[in-house]
């Protein structure tokens, strides 16, 4: 494979029919994209193991197992839930177009397959997917922890530090299927209200939080996760760099990059107080101007060296 091909969208096609794969083959290859082929749900989970696409068509009836379960098998991987799946199937009735999306699937196009339609559709569901997975870099980099689900409350990634502290605070619970399901449950009734929080678990000293705070890419929803039992990051700050509460509280606000009068607003004191602050901070972490101690501030929260 050269340098070219290599930069190219790899599109997989999944079909027990041997004149839909070549078809599928020469139309995505002339569209200028790589094309992998399996002839079966077992072959795609073997394949995707190995090399992972950008997109997978998936034909939704085959022998053996169907579109929709290998679907739901990929999607259960985290590490391939991202893949947006586009379903090509003869069925045109309700029942099974719900049937594909609760799958995982993000589209459905009819057979036969109207070539220019379909190199459309994967163009579009190809930028959509590398928006979104520019994004979850960006989150991952930021830091904070986060977490997406679909509208039935399938969990479908999380920001590392996401998954750090439910790991932390579940053990072993959080792959139990009794956890997921009424984790499921609960995240798709915030999703059908729109807003709230949940509790994603509770016990040992540790309760995760769920506060759902918009949409992501199309069919993902958001949420913050925080465990309401951990220190804040005030108190963190506090404790760590011998400050008042107070005092822990501006130069939090500082290390958001907010002013002075900002601060004093938020805090409902004056600018003037916020300055004695600052006087106390500097000399405690021994600095001297404000840059230099909320650099100090996040260097201890994010852990820096």
């Amino acid at each position: 494979m050269n340098a070219q091909a290599e930069l190219q969208p790899v599109v997989l096609a999944v079909d027990d029919a041997g004149d839909t794969l070549s078809l599928l083959t020469d139309l995505i290859e002339g569209a200028g994209m790589t094309a992998l082929i399996a002839k079966s749900g077992p072959a795609a989970l073997t394949l995707i193991g190995r090399i992972q696409p950008d997109l997978i068509l998936m034909d939704a009836i085959m022998p053996e197992m169907d579109g929709f379960e290998t679907c739901r098998r990929i999607k259960e991987q985290s590490a391939l839930a991202h893949i947006p799946v586009v379903f090509m199937t003869g069925m045109s009735d309700t029942e099974a177009v719900v049937k594909g999306f609760e799958a995982g699937g993000v589209d459905f196009v009819p057979k036969p397959l109207v070539p220019s339609e379909l190199v459309a559709r994967i163009r579009v569901h190809l930028a959509n997917s590398r928006m979104a997975q520019s994004a979850r870099i960006a989150l991952d980099l930021a830091g904070p922890p986060l977490a997406a689900s679909d509208a039935s409350g399938r969990i479908l990634w999380m920001t590392p530090q996401g998954s750090d502290m439910l790991t932390r605070a579940l053990g072993r619970a959080a792959s139990t299927s009794e956890w997921r399901a009424a984790a499921r449950q609960r995240l798709a009734g915030v999703v059908a209200r729109g807003a709230g929080e949940i509790e994603l678990h509770s016990g040992r000293g540790a309760r995760v939080v769920a506060a759902y705070i918009g949409d992501g890419a199309p069919g993902e929803f958001l949420f913050k996760l925080s465990d309401s039992n951990a220190p804040s990051d005030a108190q963190r700050l506090q404790s760590a760099l011998g400050l008042t509460a107070r005092e822990a509280e501006v130069l939090l606000w500082i290390a958001q990059g907010k002013s002075n009068r900002d601060v004093a607003a938020i805090l409902e004191c004056s600018p003037r107080t916020v300055n004695k602050h600052l006087e106390q901070i500097y000399s405690k972490l021994q600095v001297d101007n404000r840059t230099a101690a909320a650099m100090a501030a996040v260097k201890y929260l994010t852990g820096a060296p």
